[in-house]
């Protein structure tokens, strides 16, 4: 009895001591896993470098009115959306179509804009994400979406491929619900995340094109339709 006692003590001993060793090696892997936006922001270099890396742009997509019409009395105006890519304005890189009723459109994006300490050159950095698109007779909240919220944007695919991919999820879906505590963009190094929403009267045969200015502001610019 006291030989299969030792035998089990010594077995029970190994059992933690392997436990203990499992435990330190995962353990850094849970906590970096376990890793907040805050700490992303501040001390990924990765995460840091990627936003370096963001351009100024001067054209994020077009619309174009596909057909005006009217049904039962109510004019329907059927659009298409185009977003282009950041490096190359004559690459589509989103292409969605709407109809809306009405012939006044209202197209809703999201800045988000870097605080200049964020990043080694000490320039400002901005992104510019678009959430969806309404007339003037719809609740914006009805609108029709143009990218996921929480989801990586197309125009911005490949920006954080140098991170882990649950960092990259983790950074879109933050990036998002941050616009709605602005107590926290100071101490995350946002310098602001704000909506802004352009409309326009739409008419057949003309190009809306969407500029943005170095303050972050969207404004269309209407061009003929070639």
């Amino acid at each position: 009895m006291t030989y299969l006692l030792k035998k089990m003590r010594l077995f029970s001993y190994g059992f933690a001591a392997l436990f203990v060793a499992a435990a330190a090696f995962i353990g850094p892997g849970l906590y970096r896993g376990a890793m907040t936006i805050h700490e992303l922001l501040t001390e990924n270099k990765q995460l840091k470098q990627a936003i370096s890396n963001l351009t100024d742009e001067d054209q994020i997509g077009y619309a174009k009115v596909i057909s005006q019409r009217d049904e039962n009395g109510q004019l329907l105006t059927t659009i298409r959306f185009v977003e282009t890519a950041r490096d190359d304005k004559t690459k589509v890189i989103l292409q969605k179509e709407y109809t809306i009723e009405g012939d006044v459109v209202h197209f809703d994006g999201l800045v988000v804009k870097f605080d200049n300490k964020l990043v080694a050159d000490g320039k400002s950095r901005a992104l510019y994400l678009w959430r969806r698109v309404y007339g003037e007779r719809m609740p914006p909240g009805e609108g029709f979406a143009i990218e996921e919220p929480g989801a990586e944007p197309k125009r911005y695919t490949g920006l954080l491929q140098a991170l882990p991919i649950k960092h990259q999820e983790m950074f879109w879906s933050s990036i998002w619900d941050l616009a709605n505590d602005p107590e926290k963009l100071h101490e995350h190094g946002i310098k602001a995340i704000y909506g802004s929403v352009i409309y326009q009267k739409l008419r057949e045969g003309l190009i809306y094109v969407f500029k943005i200015s170095p303050t972050g502001q969207f404004y269309p610019e209407v061009v003929p339709d070639m």
